[in-house]
């Protein structure tokens, strides 16, 4: 399955032990996601959209009530880079 370059991106992100943020609005609905890195930093270049597409795909997952983190479905999708550890 083909992804974009930016799904590609959280992917890596994800892959290497960052994870997704959500904020609720007052009705319980997803205003908006944060992406972040291993190290705490968040990423710049990620939105709700793109959150929605990666979710779409089962890309990412959360459990517990935790951040939404990669799943083995976006390990899958995910293509391999030298500095990917």
């Amino acid at each position: 399955m083909n992804i974009t370059r930016a799904e590609q991106r959280i992917l890596h992100l994800l892959a290497q032990g960052g994870w997704i943020e959500l904020e609720k609005d007052e009705h319980g609905r997803i205003a908006s996601a944060h992406c972040h890195t291993r190290d705490n930093w968040r990423f710049a270049a990620f939105d709700l959209s793109l959150f929605r597409k990666l979710k779409r795909r089962k890309a990412v997952a959360s459990r517990g009530g935790g951040p939404y983190r990669i799943t083995r479905r976006g390990l899958e999708l995910v293509r391999s880079r030298p500095d990917n550890r």
